[in-house]
């Protein structure tokens, strides 16, 4: 028997037309995934001003090889972006330029390398199996909020991959600045674009005090980290964690470390990076298949045919065929990162299109995965497009990790994550959704849902 045509999920309308400035700027403090009119979808590059600047986006291939890599050093991230990431992620990789950026870098590279998957993998697994208990007894008392789930259960991953602790102690006040900082900081203000990043604004003093109490919170988790391997572990012993491997990192070229202020801001990076990214991937996926029953079997009956245990965690992995198919084509439709925004340095030309100083070229994903010249039935849910069989995706027209020199530094380590805890989760439970309120994406920094919906859970 054939199988169904892949269903279409919701997702919110695309304006006719360009945007005016007062709808574009509430677009950008509301939901970002509304400013891009229909004809983002299908041409290679718009261009429009904004404010006496010029704003590009970016589709063509060639203008996405040119920002990224080919002449990546000539576009540094936008002001508005510094001045939103910088109280979470401090001057760790995600924000630093120039000489610090490939400093850190080279210092961080090896600690995420392909060599490193093993142990890691053996993290999320361990820490995953007690979620799967209590998500066990929570689905017999009613519908479950599965974002909260996989937003705890993502965080307690991070905290035994990187420390090797629990994080019963950390977690709670970790997701209550990890909410307030997406739900209020995060938001962009007019200010922000306008002003150079060293101009503080009325918001950047509030992000200010932001910054230090959760910098706080991430040397606290570090000293407890501390207090557990005294004496510290020593470059030739084997790693337990990521800390291990970013305490012991050495700068290939000059031999140098982190000293204790990047260190810090390395993992206030990874927690951010390595733990809100992979939560709302996890619940894309989950939406999705709980609206795709004949998916989810497929995946459910894949994840049954192995034993899923930390000794066994990577060996498993070329298993899970079809289920890194669906997580890859839920960050096609769901790209964490919906947007990469870019300001030229100096002039050059894109497609065709003149950039002078001073232009946001913005690549975005969230369009890129859905134009119509890329991608057959664009807006569908088709994990086949990822399966060995399918032709290769095109170049530069899937970047959920980004590409180029400044491609997400932990993309292995986010897709063996959500493949390995995706698999747990469906090989023991089914579930659906628990109303018909369409659950649609909403994004400022990343892409949230716009509400929590209730799932039912049942165990298989």
């Amino acid at each position: 028997m054939d199988r169904a045509a892949p269903f279409t999920p919701p997702h919110p309308q695309v304006p006719a037309r360009e945007l005016p400035l007062w709808a574009f700027l509430r677009a950008i403090r509301t939901n970002a995934l509304t400013m891009w009119p229909e004809r983002a979808y299908r041409e290679d590059m718009l261009v429009r001003g904004f404010l006496g600047r010029t704003n590009v986006l970016a589709n063509a291939p060639e203008a996405i090889h040119r920002v990224l890599v080919e002449n990546h050093a000539n576009y540094r991230r936008s002001r508005a972006s510094i001045r939103i990431l910088r109280p979470i992620a401090g001057q760790g990789l995600l924000l630093s330029e120039g000489d610090a950026w490939r400093h850190q870098r080279r210092t961080t590279a090896p600690a995420l390398a392909p060599r490193v998957m093993p142990m890691l993998a053996q993290h999320i697994v361990a820490a995953a199996e007690p979620h799967m208990a209590r998500l066990a007894a929570e689905a017999r008392n009613g519908p479950v909020d599965l974002l909260a789930v996989v937003q705890v259960l993502t965080l307690d991953i991070a905290g035994h991959a990187m420390f090797s602790l629990e994080m019963a102690q950390f977690g709670p006040p970790m997701r209550r600045m990890l909410n307030e900082f997406a739900t209020d900081l995060s938001r962009p203000h007019l200010f922000d674009m306008l002003l150079p990043a060293a101009v503080p604004t009325w918001r950047d003093f509030r992000r200010r005090r932001f910054h230090a109490s959760w910098m706080r919170l991430i040397e606290a988790v570090i000293n407890a980290r501390r207090a557990r391997s005294q004496p510290p572990v020593s470059a030739e012993a084997a790693p337990r964690d990521l800390f291990d491997l970013l305490h012991a990192a050495r700068d290939p070229e000059t031999g140098e470390g982190f000293d204790r202020a990047v260190l810090r801001d390395q993992v206030a990076t990874l927690v951010l990076a390595g733990h809100e990214t992979t939560a709302v991937t996890l619940f894309w996926c989950l939406t999705l298949l709980a609206q795709d029953p004949a998916e989810q079997a497929r995946v459910a009956a894949e994840a049954r045919t192995v034993a899923i245990t930390p000794d066994n965690a990577f060996v498993v992995l070329p298993a899970l065929v079809r289920t890194r198919a669906v997580v890859q084509e839920a960050m096609r439709l769901y790209p964490p990162a919906f947007a990469i925004a870019r300001e030229a340095i100096g002039s050059d030309r894109l497609a065709g299109v003149d950039i002078r100083p001073g232009a946001v070229v913005i690549i975005a994903p969230w369009v890129l995965h859905r134009h119509t010249r890329l991608w057959t039935d664009p807006l569908a849910f088709d994990p086949d497009r990822f399966m060995p069989a399918a032709p290769a995706v095109p170049r530069f027209s899937y970047l959920p990790f980004g590409v180029g020199p400044r491609v997400c530094i932990g993309a292995q380590f986010a897709l063996t994550e959500a493949t390995l805890v995706l698999a747990m989760l469906l090989r023991r439970f089914a579930v659906a959704l628990a109303d018909t309120r369409p659950v649609l994406p909403a994004a400022v920094v990343t892409t949230q849902p716009d509400h929590a919906p209730a799932f039912r859970v049942r165990e298989r």
